[in-house]
């Protein structure tokens, strides 16, 4: 249900916010939550209102405690550097007058930032921004690094356990619920021949050999500010901050970054691994995460962007044979067509393999 400005208003006021604030309009592209701008008595932009999508993180509490320990964490390494305007370097939460992270106003959850002045995002992807992507990336790791594996929660349990994700697609080519198995049956065949190579992370978990770290989980260069100059801020969007694998975010970024084409291209010759985005992005990582990292960690980083690629493969093609339950589709084929885009990205990426496996030597 669409909030009215006075509505608004009154949910403002449930927080510990000591001046008069006349307006909230929407802000931003966000996908997930509903996110505007307070704007105060005098014009001035001074915070953040975001609406939670609480049936994508069912689990408020432990997302806000989760964002609260992060932020007050890295808040904490920025001071002990000597980091100057340490509110524009890391989100700063408002807490209800209740003393907890959000309000809830008995329909949604609502919580409130800080806004940054003086930032900008964004949306593309250049060698340079991947550079600085990385950098910001591997910082915000290793500020991190040192957190206890049970400081936070997972917010989205299993997000990227490839066993888990496996045992999904399975489970739809059982049921085979929307009757489309027969017409992907090539692309099952594909899957199935490449599952056993990539579970290895949770495999080498199992024997001690791979530890969890804190990791963003949506790594994307539109969440990142940087300053008038260009320069890195901080990182934003925190939802989705949790325990896992380094594999998972250098291996997102491989897949959203460093494809030239769309997530849904159906011009599959439009689909390619950009490996001068790759070699940046690492580049920028590697110079501030090497630290943290072990050698087995920074070995398997390229092999991290084959996994997240091949996990959305199976990801998409699982929704298509379930009958499309999970993604919003604009076309009764859309899963389908992001699947092949995909599995393409895979076939590239595996063609590079020894390049972008032979580019982390220069680490080891």
């Amino acid at each position: 249900m669409e909030k009215t400005n006075e509505q608004l208003m009154a949910i403002l006021k449930q927080f510990a916010i000591d001046e008069d604030m006349v307006s909230a309009v929407p802000f931003g592209n966000g996908h997930i939550n509903d996110t505007l701008k307070v704007t105060n008595s005098k014009g001035e932009i001074k915070y953040i209102l975001q609406r939670i999508n609480h049936h994508i993180f069912t689990n408020v509490d432990m997302l806000q405690n989760n964002i609260f320990t992060v932020t007050s964490h890295i808040r904490e390494k920025l001071v002990a550097r000597g980091e100057q305007d340490v509110d524009r370097k890391v989100l700063t939460f408002i807490p209800a007058k209740d003393g907890k992270l959000y309000h809830f106003d008995g329909d949604s959850y609502w919580r409130v930032c800080l806004f940054i002045p003086r930032s900008k995002s964004f949306e593309e992807v250049t060698p340079q921004l991947s550079y600085e992507a990385g950098k910001a990336f591997g910082d915000f790791q290793t500020m991190l690094s040192d957190l206890p594996a049970d400081a936070l929660g997972e917010t989205i349990p299993n997000f990227h356990n490839m066993e888990f994700r496996l045992k999904q697609f399975h489970d739809a080519v059982e049921a085979n619920a929307a009757g489309r198995l027969e017409e992907v049956k090539d692309l099952v065949a594909e899957i199935e021949k490449r599952a056993k190579d990539m579970c290895i992370q949770e495999e080498l978990y199992r024997e001690g050999k791979l530890k969890k770290r804190t990791n963003h989980c949506d790594t994307k260069v539109n969440n990142i500010m940087f300053d008038e100059e260009g320069k890195v801020l901080c990182v934003i969007d925190l939802d989705t901050v949790m325990p896992g694998f380094v594999l998972s975010d250098i291996g997102d970024f491989i897949r959203t970054g460093a494809n030239t084409g769309a997530e849904d291209d159906e011009n599959l010759d439009n689909v390619e691994v950009n490996l001068e985005i790759f070699e940046a992005y690492t580049r920028g990582y590697m110079e501030t995460a090497k630290a943290f990292l072990t050698p087995q960690e920074i070995k398997l980083l390229p092999y991290g962007g084959r996994l997240l690629t091949y996990m959305q493969t199976v990801r998409f093609l699982t929704d298509y044979i379930n009958g499309d339950t999970y993604y919003k589709i604009h076309s009764p084929k859309h899963n389908l067509i992001r699947t092949k885009a995909q599995f393409k990205l895979l076939l590239s990426l595996e063609a590079h393999a020894p390049e972008m496996d032979g580019f982390m030597q220069t680490w080891l």
